[in-house]
């Protein structure tokens, strides 16, 4: 199961405490996830769409919790094997359709006419952030109607997937209304708001409630930074002893010019001193062999002496290059 099922799963078993809390998580869902199918005049039906089988069943327990009604979940099965099966509730008009539309934030009636509110209900944008029991509601209800996580192993993105561009600029700033940086973008036929921040993504987790999807996020994101941080140093380990090492051949590439032309006994007895330890001691690192020495001396000091050498050797092989000629 994906990081985004078990999120939604764990959000289907949260049971909203009032009316209102409801009516909120349900119009969420409903626009996210519903259509409109005309039945005459005034008449309407209202279907809500969905491959997950425990958002159905939440629906269809929100819809009699809160409506009084009792809806059918009709099962369509794909025959494409890589699909899963959909599930519809259907709201009809003899249900009170109409009216349930209205009361979600769907619908409007002006004039005696109806029109479809393409943005969210303005006693859910208007909810004090501090107590915001509405505002995390509806953002559950939207989340579990058409939103999505993915696997935090790999990248940080949260998504709420809508056709609606109105309704997609306030789901982005009814997030952003708690100091967050959602943004939107069109995919095709529909507007994406989303979140790219680990932190963020766990904070809305936590506002809807998913606990223990914030908890697994929050794990992984320790373990990831746990394995970056021993990349790293890894890497700077290997860097330093790839630059140790060719120092050091570098050091006894030199050693042994002086070595073959004049010999170490001619060098000054510092340089002989560490030219010799070089020579036993290949892969110590300049501190190493400035503890070896008698007195000791640091890692500054051994590294003047091997430039010395380097010196040395320089101008021996460019005297040879002038006799040569």
């Amino acid at each position: 199961m994906s990081f985004s099922s078990k999120a939604k799963g764990e959000l289907t078993r949260i049971e909203p405490e009032t009316y209102m809390q409801r009516v909120s998580e349900l119009s969420g869902l409903m626009k996210m996830s519903g259509t409109i199918k005309l039945k005459g005049f005034r008449k309407l039906d209202f279907i809500i769409s969905t491959e997950n089988p425990a958002i159905a069943r939440k629906i269809f327990k929100l819809l009699k919790l809160t409506f009084s009604i009792t809806t059918e979940i009709l099962v369509k099965k794909n025959n494409n094997l890589k699909k899963n099966n959909s599930y519809m509730i259907v709201i009809t008009d003899d249900m009170g359709s109409n009216k349930i539309l209205k009361e979600v934030g769907i619908l409007k009636e002006v004039d005696g006419s109806f029109y479809i509110e393409k943005g969210i209900k303005k006693e859910i944008m208007n909810e004090d952030i501090h107590e915001g029991q509405l505002k995390r509601a509806f953002l559950r209800g939207a989340f579990l109607g058409g939103g999505s996580i993915s696997d935090p192993e790999k990248n940080y993105h949260m998504e709420f997937v809508s056709t609606s561009e109105d309704f997609s600029n306030d789901i982005m700033k009814l997030i952003n209304s708690y100091g967050y940086n959602a943004k939107i973008v069109s995919r095709k036929n529909n507007y994406v708001v989303y979140l790219k921040e680990s932190e963020q993504i766990s904070d809305v987790l936590n506002l809807m409630g998913a606990h223990n999807a914030l908890l697994n996020l929050e794990n992984i994101k320790i373990v990831k930074e746990m394995r970056n941080n021993v990349n790293r140093i890894v890497n700077c380990e290997t860097a330093n002893l790839s630059k140790t090492v060719n120092a050091s051949m570098k050091q006894i590439e030199n050693i042994k010019v002086i070595k073959e032309k004049i010999g170490l006994s001619n060098l000054p007895e510092n340089l002989k001193e560490v030219a010799i330890l070089r020579i036993e001691n290949e892969n110590m690192s300049l501190k190493e062999l400035g503890q070896l020495l008698n007195p000791p001396i640091g890692k500054s000091g051994v590294n003047h002496r091997f430039r010395k050498i380097e010196k040395i050797a320089e101008d021996i092989i460019e005297k040879e290059n002038k006799n040569d000629k």
